[in-house]
């Protein structure tokens, strides 16, 4: 009789335990970390950006480049580049999956070819000179979807942008202001440019979309 009583007050605690631990970890922690996944600007939800019509445009985390059909003007600011050396192609389309970065190292003849490349084009895009194109607009980040540019680079696109869009200079000047960011905590890294939501604050709209 001793030993049954033994035997299901095991029982009982043991399923009380497995009862407690499931509550506290299998719902409990789960809620937690959701519910503080979803405070500040940056939650989990990727960081959308909504054009004008309330449909969502990108990821104010992810650089895609706009692309803008041949022959027509080209209202917006772009990103670094992502070509594929691997591809053998200096530009790659707007593209993430496309945006690999290289293994080619500074001494490299082809990525030194890709950068003049790169340097020739975007001078002749901006109507600047070569040497007025800053370093990353030249050479891909690591990741190789980063959503920023430095504010060197998006200075030499301003007068274009305002001649496409019709909007006077000074205008676009403080959009770019508004949206450089300084460095993170005030020391680390470089001030930079948020392409993304510069680009949607222009009217970049989603090609499609739903609001109902």
């Amino acid at each position: 009789m001793r030993f049954a009583q033994r035997f299901f007050g095991q029982i009982v605690a043991g399923m009380t335990v497995l009862l407690v631990l499931t509550v506290i970890l299998g719902v409990g922690y789960p809620a937690a970390v959701w519910a503080v996944s979803r405070l500040g600007a940056h939650s989990a939800e990727g960081s959308p950006l909504t054009d004008a019509q309330g449909c969502v445009v990108g990821s104010s985390l992810i650089g895609v480049d706009p692309q803008v059909e041949p022959g027509r003007p080209d209202p917006y600011f772009h990103l670094r580049t992502t070509g594929s050396v691997a591809e053998g192609d200096a530009f790659a389309p707007g593209d993430p999956s496309a945006a690999l970065p290289t293994n080619q190292g500074p001494s490299s003849e082809l990525l030194a070819s890709f950068v003049e490349q790169r340097r020739e084009s975007i001078a002749e895009r901006e109507g600047v000179n070569p040497s007025d194109v800053p370093v990353d607009a030249v050479t891909g980040s690591g990741s190789g979807i980063d959503p920023h540019i430095s504010p060197e680079y998006a200075a030499i696109q301003v007068a274009r942008v305002a001649s496409v869009n019709e909007i006077p200079v000074a205008d676009v000047e403080a959009l770019v202001s508004e949206y450089t960011h300084g460095r993170q905590y005030g020391v680390l890294g470089e001030a930079a440019v948020s392409v993304p939501e510069l680009n949607v604050a222009l009217g970049l709209t989603a090609p499609s979309c739903s609001t109902e």
